[in-house]
């Protein structure tokens, strides 16, 4: 659409790009594919932005919209309550791991992670500790864009514009276990190493300051980095040591990504917090939520007790009633099951890509991957500045867009292709992605 600039301003966009083209513009969308403008289709290869898990089209979540639209359109969670919220939180608690029983609803992730901080700091104060504020994260890892959750980011190049930040957020290394060749060939010590720098940085900070370390299953940013083994397992014991919550940051790896409704049930470990959004509606309306244990809540069950935080739209009612139809839709077609079912073979199919010279590493689970480019595979040299500028976005995100494929080509820490289908996706569409990348990666390598 030619006016798509005049009044639309775009997240994360430069908004000059478009001064000589038209904005991509996307009207319809079905099962794993989108539609534009001109009636052109794409292969939806990263679920919207890792949101519509169950995919697109979904008749059966728009009218779960219009049903409760048509008898409770708004109400809101302030002291009172309304039947859509109560039974989605009963439904979410079911599939929790552990006493992660109480859900505070939000509209997205951002906010759910701020809520999750905030509730850590309230905490602690009600039970003795105020010094206990700050929060342990990763580097390169994203977190959200409110101040609070931008703090918890660890990628500088979107936090510089809005310094200074909210005091309290420590790095820590990342699991790129690709990039971390003193460890040579055993995944086991380097996640033995990266949970040990959690520790080391709590101990540099003084453990009566830390109130929580936020972690994702998987960390999407730089790539898809997965736990190696043993590492989540070292987390929680460093964490029960110092009294420090475990935050597990689910917003992209919740229900079904990683083949299990949530990620800390795919790698074995119990956190005293989930933070979640985007597949608890598959995109259908706007919901977060914060999932947090029992013994958080008790300290605000005393008489006058409050945890004096609330959002206006969190826990809408049309975004509840979508949110169980979809919940619905995962147990009728038992989404979770064929993510578990298929993942061998997407994954085998993207690392036919290892032929490829471009092609460096090729890692994540479920359906959330990321494929790291390179300049030479033997070194595994990375591309440079204006090397990852001429790459990326100068040929890559459109090459991959015009031949029929939407995904994420990304420079936020090495240059890498992110894939993350909707759940419904199968052998049809990993050929289907395999040899649009294989084509234009070729393409892009002849070019360098």
């Amino acid at each position: 659409m030619a006016n798509a600039t005049d009044h639309l301003w775009m997240h994360f966009t430069r908004m000059a790009s478009y001064s000589t083209r038209e904005v991509p513009t996307i009207v319809r969308g079905q099962g794993a594919y989108v539609w534009d403008a001109q009636g052109r289709r794409y292969l939806d290869g990263l679920a919207g932005l890792f949101v519509v898990n169950a995919g697109h089209g979904r008749t059966e979540l728009a009218e779960a919209a219009a049903k409760q639209a048509g008898e409770l359109a708004y109400f809101p969670l302030w002291s009172y309550a309304h039947p859509k919220a109560v039974e989605l939180a009963e439904k979410i608690a079911t599939l929790t791991p552990g006493d992660l029983n109480r859900v505070f609803f939000t509209t997205g992730g951002s906010e759910a992670v701020e809520t999750a901080w905030k509730l850590a700091r309230a905490y602690f104060k009600r039970v003795g500790k105020p010094s206990k504020h700050k929060v342990v994260s990763r580097y390169i890892a994203y977190h959200g864009t409110s101040m609070g959750a931008l703090s918890i980011t660890g990628l500088p190049g979107i936090k510089t514009d809005f310094e200074p930040l909210v005091p309290g957020g420590i790095k820590v290394p990342n699991t790129n276990f690709y990039r971390a060749p003193e460890h040579g060939d055993d995944p086991v010590a380097f996640g033995r190493w990266a949970a040990e720098e959690i520790g080391r940085a709590i101990e540099r900070e003084g453990p009566d300051t830390v109130a929580a370390v936020f972690l994702e299953p998987v960390q999407n940013s730089g790539g898809c980095f997965p736990p190696p083994p043993g590492y989540f397992e070292r987390v929680r014991q460093i964490c029960d040591v110092y009294d420090v919550l475990l935050v597990s940051d689910e917003v992209i790896c919740s229900w079904g990504r990683l083949g299990e409704y949530f990620g800390a049930l795919r790698y074995g470990y119990q956190p005293d917090i989930i933070t979640t959004a985007k597949g608890i509606t598959s995109g259908y309306a706007p919901l977060g939520a914060m999932i947090a244990s029992d013994r958080l809540m008790e300290p605000f069950l005393t008489e006058t007790g409050m945890f004096a935080h609330g959002v206006t739209f969190g826990g809408h009612p049309v975004s509840c009633a979508v949110a169980l139809a979809n919940l619905e839709v995962f147990a009728r077609e038992d989404l979770v099951g064929h993510v578990r079912a298929n993942e061998a073979a997407f994954r085998a199919t993207l690392e036919k890509l290892h032929d490829l010279p471009i092609v460096g590493d090729i890692r994540g689970d479920g359906y959330f991957y990321g494929i790291e480019l390179v300049k030479d595979k033997a070194t595994r040299e990375t591309f440079d500045g204006a090397e990852s500028e001429r790459l990326l976005r100068g040929f890559l995100s459109g090459a991959l867009f015009d031949a029929g494929l939407y995904c994420r080509a990304d420079d936020r820490g090495d240059p890498v292709i992110q894939l993350a289908p909707p759940l419904i996706a199968g052998e049809q569409q990993f050929n289907e992605i395999e040899q649009i990348l294989r084509t234009v990666l070729t393409d892009a390598w002849s070019r360098l």
